[in-house]
C-alpha cells in the first residue's frame, strides 16, 4: 500500500506556519481534551488540532475498517493494536482530506467547527496508557563518559556494551506528558567523605535528552521478533526526558541498576510521529565493530536523522539552549532494541514504550546529560541570565525540542518542557 501521506508536493488548506513541525507530510497523532472537558484521539497540522472522533462520527472514515469507537477513546491502544496497514489507512486518509484540492471538509463550515479546534484551545494528554517500559543505554558517546567518569578511563565500556543493547525494565507509572510539572525526588545518598547514607531530597537532578518508540503487539509469549520484522511493529516515536537524581543513583545502582533515582519522574512529547512519516530521513547508523551476533545484524539505514535539542529556562528568564545533538548517533537501533528485547520470549504489547537512553553527540556540546555538559558538576553551564547550573535547579523549566528536515520537508515532533518543582516537604 502506498504511503502518498508523505508526498512533499502536498499542501494543506489549513495554514501552517513557516517552519512548522507539523505540515500535512507529518499526521501526528495524540489524545486531548477540548474545552468542553471531551477527550478524543486527534491528529494535528499546523496550529490546529483535529478531533478523529468527530470525523469518524461524521462519516469521514468510510471505507476503513474501524471499530464504531476508535477514535473516540482516552488513549491509542486499540488504534495502535490494528497494525500496519490500519495506521497507513488512516494517516492517507487524513492526508487526502485536508489537501488543498479537496473541498469536502474545507467547504463544509458546519463540520470545520465541529472537528478543528485552535492547539491553544486544547490540553494534551498522555497518547497512550504505557503497560511497561523499557529504557536503554545505545549511545557509544554517552556510555563512553560514563565510563570515564565512573570507572577506568582507559576501559570505558563495559566488556558486553558492544555485543548486546543494555537496558533496564523502568516504571511506567510516572511518565507524564509534556506540560506536567516535576518536584524534586527524596532519597538516600551517600556525600564524600561520609560512610553512612543520608536521607533528604536530590541535590543533583538531571534531565537525560532521548527519544522513545511505540509497539504494537508485537509477538506471543516465546516468540522472538526478527531485527528485519521489527520496525512493522512500531508505531511512532516521541521526544523523552528520562529525569535522573544523579546522588541518588549514585548510591543505590550497584548492584542491580537505577531503582529511585529514576522512577520517580519521566516525560514525553505528546505527539506521535509515526515511522511512515520519518521514512524520508532515513541514514545509516554508526559502524559496529565487533560485527553483532547474528540476531541483530540488520541491512539497510535504520537510523534516523532527527536533530535534538535541551534548553533550560530558569524562573521568569529566557531559555538558554546547552545541548545539540542527533539521533543518528545512536550505536544500536530501533529495529536492534526490539529484536533483543524479545529474542528470550518476552512479549511486546499494543502501548509498550522502549526509551532510547541517553543521547550524547561526538562533541562537547552534543552531550545529552548535564552530567556529560558539566562533567559531573566540575565545569558549570553560564545562563543567559547570568547564573550558572552544575544541574537543574528548582523552578527551571527543561525543554527539549526535535525535528527533521530535508530540502523539500520538515517534520518535527514538538516539544516536551516539564518545571522541576522543590521536593515535597516530608514529615517523620
Amino acid at each position: 500500500m502506498p504511503n502518498i501521506a508523505n508526498d512533499p508536493n502536498r499542501k494543506s488548506w489549513i495554514a501552517v506556519p513557516e517552519n512548522s513541525d507539523f505540515p500535512i507530510q507529518n499526521i501526528p497523532f495524540g489524545v486531548f481534551i477540548t474545552k468542553e472537558d471531551v477527550i478524543t484521539i486527534g491528529t494535528r497540522i499546523g496550529d490546529c488540532a483535529i478531533d478523529m472522533g468527530a470525523l469518524q462520527q461524521l462519516g469521514y472514515f468510510e471505507g476503513i475498517e474501524l471499530t464504531d469507537d476508535m477514535f473516540m477513546q482516552d488513549t491509542l491502544n486499540d488504534f495502535i493494536s490494528d497494525g500496519k496497514k490500519t495506521w497507513r489507512l488512516v494517516r492517507n486518509r487524513l492526508a487526502e482530506l485536508f489537501d488543498i484540492n479537496n473541498p469536502k471538509l474545507r467547504e463544509n463550515p458546519t463540520h470545520r467547527e465541529i472537528i478543528i479546534f485552535q492547539v491553544k484551545d486544547i490540553e494534551m494528554l498522555l497518547p497512550v496508557q504505557i503497560g511497561d517500559y523499557t529504557d536503554f543505554y545505545s549511545s557509544k558517546e554517552h556510555a563512553t563518559n560514563v565510563g570515564k567518569m565512573f570507572r577506568d578511563p582507559e576501559n570505558a565500556l563495559l566488556p558486553n556494551w558492544l555485543h548486546i543493547p543494555v537496558g533496564y525494565h523502568g516504571r511506567s507509572s510516572t511518565i507524564v506528558p509534556s506540560g506536567i510539572p516535576i518536584h524534586r525526588p527524596h532519597g538516600q545518598t551517600l556525600p564524600n567523605g561520609e560512610t553512612r547514607p543520608l536521607f533528604g531530597p536530590s541535590r543533583l537532578v538531571d534531565f537525560e535528552l532521548e527519544t522513545a518508540f511505540i509497539t504494537t503487539d508485537a509477538n506471543l509469549m516465546g516468540e522472538p521478533i526478527p531485527v528485519e520484522e521489527a520496525e512493522d511493529h512500531i508505531f511512532g516515536m516521541v521526544l523523552f526526558n528520562d529525569w535522573s537524581a544523579r546522588d541518588i543513583q549514585k548510591w543505590e545502582y550497584v548492584p542491580l541498576g537505577p531503582f529511585l533515582a529514576k522512577n520517580f519522574a519521566s516525560s514525553i512529547s505528546p505527539w506521535i510521529i509515526t515511522m511512515d512519516a520519518l521514512e524520508p530521513f532515513r541514514v545509516k547508523g554508526p559502524e559496529q565493530a565487533p560485527t553483532p551476533l547474528p540476531y541483530l545484524q540488520q541491512k539497510g539505514n535504520k537510523a534516523f536523522d532527527i536533530n535534538l535539542e535541551v534548553a533550560i529556562k530558569p524562573d521568569q528568564t529566557e531559555e538558554t539552549i546547552v545541548s545539540r545533538s542527533n539521533f543518528k548517533y545512536m550505536y544500536w537501533s530501533m529495529a536492534q532494541q526490539l529484536a533483543h528485547h524479545t529474542i528470550n520470549g518476552c512479549r511486546v504489547n499494543s502501548g509498550d514504550m522502549m526509551g532510547s537512553g541517553t543521547i550524547s553527540g561526538p562533541t562537547e556540546n552534543s552531550f545529552g546529560s548535564m552530567l556529560e555538559l558539566t562533567w559531573g558538576g566540575q565545569n558549570p553551564i553560564q545562563m543567559k541570565d547570568g547564573s550558572e547550573r552544575k544541574f537543574i535547579n528548582d523552578n527551571d523549566t527543561v525543554i527539549i525540542r526535535g525535528f527533521c528536515q530535508n530540502e523539500r520537508v520538515r517534520v518535527g515532533f514538538g516539544e516536551v518542557r516539564n518545571t522541576l518543582l522543590p521536593a515535597i516537604n516530608l514529615k517523620f
